[in-house]
């Protein structure tokens, strides 16, 4: 008896070990954003406040710098996770993808850029820019895709209003109208607020507000990745998901302090404004549903610019799966 006693002891002093390795192993997660933004804050939360951690997962985050390269990095395995813009797995499958891209987690459900004046403008209207200069977004990209679909929606023919132009490079957009390019121009924060403070114009329009709901930018795997590493997904989603509510339930300034580590090289009273705009206007999402609503939404304004050969069903690239989950608890 004393013998068996003694060998279930060393058993168990063997067992025990292994089994907090097992319960504490660390798994990887390689996610590629398309640009570094104050946009994508609550991602840079979860970093921040070691939710990913806590979930016990190690994300390695790098950013690809445009969707074309970040989708192809997760098509080719060359990440397990992208964090860009949900009309691109709208591409992917209508090329014909076996292995589509399933869009399982929403970070932002606005548009985030604002339409930038070099002249005060006093009580700005739409109409204001008939006859000038805009300068936009590249083709094809949802900016540019929201850009027209508000002009349209407010009586500006992108065509014949104004002069519309869309050839310079995403990277070269603001020194172009820095340079003088352009009456008006579409930016991003914090270029915008960078500028304003600066003088060298003014927002004077919020294109997020006028376009309403969309899943502007969303965490998306492909579907084979998705069904091997459900675990892995629930855990990363459930962390996002805490950040999410971390923001919603702090001010801007706290959420900036948080992530000024992300952007060292940025005031942080500019940090704090943008954080600030965008909570007022809601661009980040508060859990990470993407609902059919906002889908149908994304495909009118594709549609609108002439860019979605094909509808593609809500149920065919988006799993909600994991957000509800994560959303219910």
């Amino acid at each position: 008896m004393k013998k068996w006693l003694a060998g279930l002891s060393l058993l168990l002093l063997l067992v025990f070990p292994l089994s907090a390795c097992t319960q504490n192993t660390v798994q990887k997660v390689r996610v590629a954003e398309v640009t570094h933004s104050i946009f994508y804050a609550p991602l840079y939360v979860a970093l921040s406040k070691g939710f990913f951690k806590e979930e016990g997962l190690d994300v390695e985050l790098t950013t690809t710098w445009g969707g074309d390269k970040t989708m192809t990095a997760l098509l080719t395995n060359g990440t397990d996770v992208a964090l860009v813009g949900s009309e691109t797995s709208i591409y992917v499958k209508n090329q014909g993808s076996k292995d589509p891209a399933i869009n399982f987690a929403q970070l932002t459900q606005s548009d985030g850029t604002f339409l930038f004046s070099r002249k005060d403008v006093k009580n700005f209207s739409w109409d204001d820019l008939k006859g000038t200069t805009f300068l936009g977004q590249r083709k094809g990209g949802m900016p540019q895709m929201v850009g027209e679909f508000v002009l349209k929606k407010n009586g500006i023919d992108p065509k014949k209003d104004v002069k519309l132009i869309q050839n310079i490079d995403f990277a070269n957009i603001a020194n172009a109208f820095a340079s003088g390019t352009g009456d008006y121009v579409q930016l991003f924060e914090p270029t915008a607020s960078i500028f304003e403070k600066e003088g060298k114009g003014y927002i004077v329009a919020s294109f997020g507000k006028e376009s309403g709901l969309v899943p502007y930018t969303s965490f998306m795997a492909k579907d084979s990745y998705l069904k091997k590493n459900s675990e892995a997904v629930k855990k990363f989603t459930k962390a996002i998901y805490k950040a999410q509510v971390w923001v919603k339930e702090h001010s801007a300034k706290d959420t900036a302090d948080t992530i000024a580590g992300q952007f060292k090289d940025t005031d942080p009273s500019i940090i704090e404004t943008v954080v600030n705009r965008y909570k007022e206007q809601k661009s980040f999402a508060e859990n990470p549903v993407l609902d059919e609503k906002e889908w149908n939404n994304l495909q009118d304004i594709m549609t609108e610019a002439g860019e979605l050969p094909k509808r593609v069903d809500y149920k065919e690239l988006v799993n909600t799966t994991f957000a509800e989950e994560a959303a219910s608890k």
